[in-house]
């Protein structure tokens, strides 16, 4: 997580390092190379990076390159020619570690999920209505709603290949977890998570999770606490496209003026949840 503060001077330095990495996409380079061309000790240079995104260089390269064979499955291509043209050097070295990264193998998450199994449960909340799904892995969906038939509508839409298989008591002890979380019961939500993301979706998402609970940050924060000062739009598209409410607390960014501005799951169920998290903060400090 992006939780410490970082000065300019470095923000603008892990900017140029992670711009380099995506424009020049190299299949391989060490830290040495990386701090002898930015003129920075390998150590400084890999804090930096660290502290702004999240990821060291060596992993956010690894991000970038994921997220380039993820955009070639989705346009449709082939799997091997997305390997070559993501700059992987073989197809060995994506199946290594396919698994780890997608939740899925590539063949499925081409095919929105086929062949992966999907557990989920719906039960009325504080905030109206709950939906969980998870993977053996983790939690990969989150939402809150008026109504339960919509909840799971939109989830085996989002999940319309996987086997969908509803368990309440598979889930429950993470959905009492969330239950307690909202009634104020307990201070934080720490849930496993499977999650797909790009690059960037992963450190806004993390700069998020660094938000302390009773706290609000403005998009434009986020944009500077990831190193990308003028991205603020996209933090926000990152924001709304948070598959997992609650334990990536998209509800706690706001714009800059202190407005509210948007939320996936209704402007209103933001503002309790904000009101409550301000009354529970001190019960917890």
């Amino acid at each position: 997580m992006t939780g410490e503060a970082i000065s300019k001077h470095d923000s603008h330095l892990a900017a140029q390092v992670c711009d380099y990495l995506r424009s020049a996409q190299p299949e391989s380079i060490s830290l040495a190379q990386l701090g002898e061309r930015f003129h920075l000790s390998p150590g400084h240079l890999q804090r930096i990076v660290k502290r702004a995104t999240g990821f060291t260089p060596r992993e956010y390269a690894a991000k970038l390159r994921l997220e380039a064979f993820k955009t070639e499955l989705r346009g449709g291509g082939r799997i091997t020619e997305a390997i070559y043209a993501a700059g992987y050097g073989s197809t060995s070295r994506l199946y290594e570690h396919s698994d780890q990264q997608l939740g899925m193998t590539p063949t499925a998450y081409r095919q929105r999920g086929a062949g992966l199994t999907i557990f989920y449960s719906v039960l009325p909340c504080p905030l109206g209505w709950l939906l969980v799904g998870a993977t053996d892995r983790g939690i990969c969906k989150l939402s809150l709603g008026d109504a339960s038939p919509a909840l799971i509508a939109d989830f085996e839409k989002e999940f319309a290949n996987a086997e969908r298989l509803r368990d309440d008591e598979v889930l429950g002890g993470w959905t009492s977890q969330v239950i307690a979380w909202l009634k104020g019961w307990q201070p934080a939500l720490d849930l496993p998570l499977d999650l797909r993301a790009t690059a960037f979706q992963h450190r806004v998402w993390a700069a998020l999770q660094a938000i302390p609970v009773g706290e609000t940050r403005s998009y434009s924060d986020i944009a500077a606490a990831i190193g990308q000062p003028k991205a603020t739009r996209a933090v926000a598209q990152a924001c709304a496209r948070n598959p997992v409410a609650l334990v990536i607390p998209c509800h706690r960014v706001v714009r800059k003026d202190g407005e509210l501005g948007g939320y996936r799951w209704g402007i209103e169920r933001k503002r309790r949840l904000l009101e409550a998290e301000a009354r529970h903060k001190t019960d917890f400090s």
